[in-house]
């Protein structure tokens, strides 16, 4: 198995086709779907046919792929996925950062580890300016991983959702740090 990135209690991979059953109860767990599309069930064919392609794809800018299956290191457990992909395939000047981790592993701080793991290493390995990342204004949960992680507060804004999902009308908000911000932190 190749290892992306490894933390104290993480390893980052690729994801694989053997990766379907995870990613289906992963993506059938309505508390971590909440604020993704209300909570709503997906089923193992648009696993199969949207999620998994959507993950394995690669990004010629990073010469990898964007989405990496995390797993505990002791126990190689599922964890979930983060996301560090750039916006354009070919330039990795401004990369989202996102995560999505099975309610088990909630307040355990692995969200804010992978993140502050991937933005290093985009930082110092792979040629990043810009990390973003962006929830539901109400998604108080995640706007604390990114905070911890090293983002700030950009701006609210309002997407254009096909369907409306319980605190959507409260809009977005985006966070960002950039590498000279993180580099002066540091």
């Amino acid at each position: 198995m190749h290892v992306f990135l490894e933390t104290e209690r993480i390893v980052l991979r690729p994801f694989t086709d053997a990766d379907t059953d995870n990613l289906f109860a992963l993506d059938n767990d309505p508390h971590v779907m909440r604020f993704i599309n209300g909570g709503k069930p997906t089923s193992r064919e648009t696993i199969q046919t949207q999620t998994l392609p959507r993950l394995l794809h690669d990004y010629l800018c990073f010469g990898t792929r964007g989405y990496w299956a995390a797993e505990e290191k002791a126990t190689r457990t599922f964890l979930g996925w983060f996301e560090f992909r750039p916006l354009d395939d070919h330039t990795a000047a401004v990369v989202e950062l996102g995560y999505r981790l099975n309610k088990a592993t909630w307040g355990k701080g692995y969200a804010t580890e992978g993140s502050r793991a991937l933005i290093r290493k985009g930082f110092t390995d792979l040629g990043v300016e810009r990390v973003t990342a962006n929830t539901m204004a109400v998604n108080n949960r995640s706007r604390q991983v990114m905070v911890k992680a090293g983002l700030t507060f950009l701006r609210n804004f309002t997407g254009d959702w096909p369907e409306a999902i319980e605190g959507s009308e409260h809009g977005e908000v985006e966070y960002e740090l950039t590498r000279s911000d993180w580099e002066r932190r540091r």
